[in-house]
């Protein structure tokens, strides 16, 4: 590695909307004064469903970001996780990388799974919606289950739990009928549309890359194959309607590092989803179903629970 670059201001733009574990909204509504009674209400129905006690958003900081991290791989490198992805310390102003070089993903993170986060500022002036997500969302990674697993099981069910959780919250404290509860009942179906277009581009990157290794297509040709994958992706995830309210529908940044770390999040959400969907949409026996299955020991022994569980009716 040879950085000698920092990344160009429009980057770092969209940088600054890829916040907390799952890709970013910029702010819609300012919840700074309410974000204690936010996370008290969180947290009292964590412990109804069992999470596992945490100490993160006990505290506020001034500081927009826990800390800011550089993804990177190759142009023609596509890992298949966010674990696999390179990474070295960014600061506020970007990453000191050759984007020539490299793909590129300046992640500022506004919160973090370690049990012990903080409520940075960028985090208390998110989007309600986006506030109760994140919190559960983290505080559900602190889960025993989760220890023992690749990262992609962890973040698909923390992010269903997070839409879940935060969906019910809103329900208990803002009503049925109030517009919080109303666009969070739909964001576990909407990141499920997002999850089967980022997959298939995935899979098919993954074969271009794989057919220039086997010396079947040349590099210009896997670049130009690259650039229209990216562009029919960028154009299939904008499509979705209506537009989420915690998380982007589309990855923050349109390249290999952008795309491995998305698929981290999406590579099992069909599957879990499709357990949502077998427990009538119900907070809890999703909840328990997903940590039975992911009692394993093995990412393999939890991919054979899940599919077992889907295929059962999701007990």
């Amino acid at each position: 590695m040879n950085p000698k670059r920092i990344l160009p201001f429009t980057l770092l733009l969209i940088a600054a909307f890829v916040v907390g574990a799952f890709g970013g909204k910029p702010p819609q509504n300012s919840n700074a004064d309410n974000s204690q009674d936010l996370v008290t209400a969180v947290k009292r129905l964590e412990k109804k469903l069992g999470f596992r006690r945490t100490k993160s958003f006990k505290e506020q900081t001034a500081d927009s970001a826990v800390s800011y991290r550089c993804y990177f791989t190759g142009k023609l490198e596509l890992p298949d996780s966010y674990e696999k992805l390179q990474l070295i310390a960014g600061t506020k102003a970007g990453c000191p990388l050759d984007d020539k070089k490299y793909d590129v993903f300046f992640y500022p993170l506004e919160a973090v799974g370690n049990g012990k986060s903080p409520v940075t500022a960028a985090l208390a002036n998110e989007s309600v919606e986006r506030f109760l997500v994140v919190v559960p969302h983290e505080d559900f990674h602190s889960s025993k289950e989760l220890k023992k697993l690749p990262a992609a099981f962890g973040e698909a069910s923390a992010t269903l739990a997070g839409f879940l959780t935060a969906a019910e919250v809103a329900r208990q404290k803002f009503g049925e009928n109030s517009e919080v509860y109303r666009n969070l009942q739909l964001e576990p179906e909407i990141f499920a549309r997002k999850a089967e277009i980022v997959n298939r581009s995935y899979a098919h990157l993954r074969e271009v890359y794989d057919n220039l290794q086997a010396g079947k297509i040349s590099e210009s040709d896997a670049l130009a194959q690259k650039q229209h994958a990216f562009d029919e992706l960028n154009q299939q995830c904008l499509a979705i309607k209506p537009e989420s309210k915690s998380f982007d529908r589309c990855p923050a940044v349109l390249n290999n590092a952008g795309l491995a770390f998305d698929e981290t999040y999406t590579k099992y959400y069909p599957l879990m989803y499709q357990i949502y969907l077998a427990n009538d949409h119900a907070l809890k026996p999703t909840l328990v179903a997903l940590q039975s299955a992911l009692n394993a020991q093995s990412g393999d022994e939890a991919l054979n629970n899940l599919r077992k569980l889907a295929k059962s009716g999701g007990n």
